[in-house]
């Protein structure tokens, strides 16, 4: 079993993934913002450790990633202004990537955004950062040393998963429930041979781990 530092803990995503990595029997911290929010991660099965990526550096976080072998970054600003966007965003998964590097621990996880995201509306300032700040931290973290998978959900639903998704390097824009997002970086993590990849994920039609079987093999 894996030791797993989820840094988006408390999110749509995140929680799911928690609940997810815990009953598989992973060793998972999460790291939350609000001092409230650590009964409820305990009652996950996840150790909680208090912190706020907009104002944690890499020296910050180094400590805390040390003597673990997984770090998931799924955190977002989620429209709360584009200063909080352009950290959480776009620095925070840098300064994860050097802590990272600093700790020894190898394998990340990214949560990102589909390239063609709100394409067909009307320009919006705010969007606009928000999409920059994921692909100046997509281009960060590719360009590292570390064992990182980049994952590109389409629009995110609270639809229940029903382990029907299509992933692959490029694909047509969709959406995609947040329980596939949870489940599908589940398997990733007991994916190990699927690495330094970027990959696009959308509901569909093929269950989730032969959808990264088949990934797996074109490697």
């Amino acid at each position: 079993m894996a030791r797993i530092f989820i840094i988006g803990a408390t999110g749509g995503v995140g929680n799911r993934l928690c609940k997810r990595l815990t009953q598989a029997g992973h060793d998972v911290t999460g790291l939350h913002r609000k001092p409230e929010q650590a009964d409820h991660l305990s009652a996950l099965g996840v150790t909680p450790i208090e912190g706020d990526i907009m104002t944690l550096t890499a020296h910050d976080l180094e400590p805390m990633l040390e003597a673990h072998d997984v770090v998931v970054f799924s955190a977002g600003a989620a429209g709360s202004g584009m200063e909080r966007t352009a950290r959480i965003d776009g620095e925070g998964p840098r300064e994860v990537a050097e802590a990272m590097q600093r700790a020894g621990v190898s394998r990340f996880y990214l949560v990102s955004a589909f390239p063609e995201a709100g394409r067909g509306r009307e320009p919006n300032p705010g969007f606009e950062n928000y999409m920059l700040a994921k692909k100046e931290a997509d281009a960060f973290v590719a360009r590292s040393a570390l064992d990182w998978v980049i994952l590109r959900p389409g629009t995110l639903t609270d639809e229940e998963g029903n382990d029907q998704i299509t992933a692959g390097y490029a694909l047509s824009y969709g959406s995609v429930s947040r329980d596939h997002v949870a489940q599908t970086l589940a398997a990733l993590i007991d994916m190990p041979q699927i690495k330094r990849e970027i990959i696009e994920l959308t509901d569909g039609n093929t269950r989730v781990s032969d959808a990264l079987d088949a990934l797996r093999r074109d490697l």
